[in-house]
């Protein structure tokens, strides 16, 4: 597979670097990069040296494809962008592996948008997925805590620390909650939204409706702004915290005295996207995920700002 990527660059702790070096780790060719000058460009491929990825700068998404004839495009750049770059993507045949939230829940046209590009993505055969990487750990999670029963789950609490403030804490962290909640109870609805707090901390609480049951969700997210940032997660009190080892770049859950090595979710996320690529099928975050989750995640965000 030979892949192009969209926002490279670590600019505002952004991980297109992370996709890109992941996607040559399992054996993709990694041709080209798009920034939005010819400097950020450039020095995002020079950065993916260090992972032995001889890739091209580019400032035209047309230039890029045309030299580089990709199969497949990352696109990890604000969200702001990925409609208009998923567009051309299905378009030109390109399958697409896109960086949550898909589409900014700001959008009023976004449901729409989302069920227009599913239509048309399926006519065409091209297979897009989400980057939402926290299911691929409920594995590694029941073998530390226990297995989860969907119909048993009664609570839900995840904590994140995104780099950002204020709404966009909602955006950019939240989807991961979801997705949680999709892919342990299935498509659901919300009820009962709270939000609580100000621009550097805020308790996101609601009751989610899904095909196996209600339960009580709890986000809370607080910004950080050096790593490691806190992240933890779990199910009726179970709750287990994301330990990172930087000397090793090894990655641990631990929950109550226990502690379990995990593969890096991110390249998880990729190799599931790459298998569905490749033989034209649907990803764990495909189409029905992302439209019912950025369904919630427009519910939550209108009712931020705080009154």
């Amino acid at each position: 597979m030979k892949v192009a990527i969209i926002g490279a660059g670590r600019r505002r702790n952004g991980i297109g670097e992370y996709i890109a070096k992941y996607f040559s780790v399992l054996g993709a060719e990694v041709l080209g990069v798009l920034g939005t000058s010819i400097q950020s460009a450039s020095a995002a491929a020079k950065s993916l040296g260090r992972y032995g990825i001889r890739a091209k700068a580019f400032t035209g998404f047309p230039e890029m494809v045309s030299a580089c004839r990709p199969d497949a495009v990352a696109i990890a750049s604000p969200a702001s962008t990925h409609g208009e770059y998923i567009d051309r993507c299905i378009e030109l045949g390109l399958h697409v592996f896109c960086e949550k939230p898909f589409l900014p829940p700001e959008r009023q046209d976004a449901l729409v948008t989302i069920d227009r590009m599913m239509a048309r993505s399926r006519e065409k055969g091209i297979v897009v997925g989400m980057n939402s990487q926290w299911p691929f750990c409920l594995g590694p999670y029941e073998a530390l805590c226990g297995k989860v029963e969907p119909s048993r789950i009664e609570k839900f609490s995840m904590r994140l620390s995104p780099i950002v403030r204020g709404r966009e804490m909602i955006s950019d962290s939240v989807p991961h909650a979801l997705s949680l909640l999709y892919c342990t109870m299935g498509p659901g609805e919300i009820d009962g939204l709270r939000i609580s707090g100000g621009e550097d901390a805020l308790v996101i609480g609601f009751t989610y409706r899904g095909r196996s049951g209600t339960c009580q969700v709890r986000v809370d997210l607080v910004r950080e702004t050096s790593q490691p940032r806190t992240m933890a997660f779990g199910f009726n009190g179970h709750v287990a915290d994301r330990i990172i080892d930087f000397d090793t770049y090894t990655i641990y859950l631990t929950c109550r005295g226990k502690k379990l090595k995990i593969a890096d979710p991110l390249e998880l996320s990729v190799s599931d996207f790459i298998a569905a690529a490749e033989q034209v099928g649907e990803p764990l975050i495909g189409w029905s995920h992302i439209h019912d989750t950025s369904r919630l995640l427009q519910q939550i965000c209108r009712e931020y700002p705080l009154s």
